[in-house]
């Protein structure tokens, strides 16, 4: 009697189309975006290329759902690691250093790259989760304002300027053995860290240096 893959035909697809993301993100990592086609990508994930087209119409729907599949499962895990963190310096470095090691791995193009390969309505898509990580990552800078370890700016200016030397920052395509890697992130983490205002103490130890943000007009008050 064969063996049964799935119990059901439910989980047997989603089996199918969870080795048809894997296979375009291992594509994606080793060759990257230009030239990938829905062939290649049949042949990586070891089905037939109509079974690829029966769960992506195209290259570019197969981009995004592989980009909110990664992004998706990569937000959550990220907000549980925080979670566990009291101190806001500790949680900025955490958000830095996992976000260097992701985007080292995914290979996924940069924002620019996502945006000149996606129509508008797929690029939107993708906005949802970015939108996330703007609001953990402003949420730890607004932490770091309250406590006084990052003087008090503007949010909204600040993430952008740190998602951008994040993105310069990640060893995409890269050589590097694991000290290498470890000391390129910490050196990025340290950097990022100075860039925002904070403080280091003789000890290595962040120092609370600057007045507690009181979020005084409606511009600069902390969501809820």
């Amino acid at each position: 009697m064969p063996r049964i893959a799935a119990p059901t035909n439910v989980e047997q697809r989603a089996q199918t189309q969870r080795k048809i993301l894997a296979a375009f993100g291992t594509l994606l990592f080793t060759h990257g975006l230009p030239g990938l086609t829905m062939t290649d990508v049949a042949r990586q994930a070891g089905v037939g290329r109509t079974a690829v087209y029966n769960y992506f119409a195209d290259l570019e729907q197969l981009l995004v759902a592989y980009a909110l599949d990664e992004t998706g499962r990569f937000v959550s895990d990220l907000k549980t690691e925080l979670a566990r963190l009291d101190s806001p310096v500790d949680r900025l470095a955490l958000y830095i250093r996992v976000q260097m090691e992701d985007l080292a791995r995914r290979h996924l193009p940069p924002g620019p790259a996502m945006r000149s390969v996606l129509s508008p309505g797929s690029f939107a898509k993708l906005g949802v989760h970015v939108g996330e990580l703007n609001a953990v990552l402003a949420d730890i800078l607004r932490d770091g304002m309250e406590q006084g370890y990052i003087p008090l700016d503007d949010v909204t200016s600040l993430a952008p300027l740190i998602h951008g030397s994040l993105a310069a920052s990640a060893s995409r395509g890269n050589e590097q053995d694991a000290v290498e890697n470890a000391a390129h992130i910490a050196g990025a983490v340290r950097f990022i860290q100075a860039g925002v205002g904070v403080v280091f103490g003789a000890d290595g130890h962040p120092v609370r240096s600057f007045p507690a943000a009181r979020w005084p007009t409606a511009g600069w008050s902390r969501p809820e």
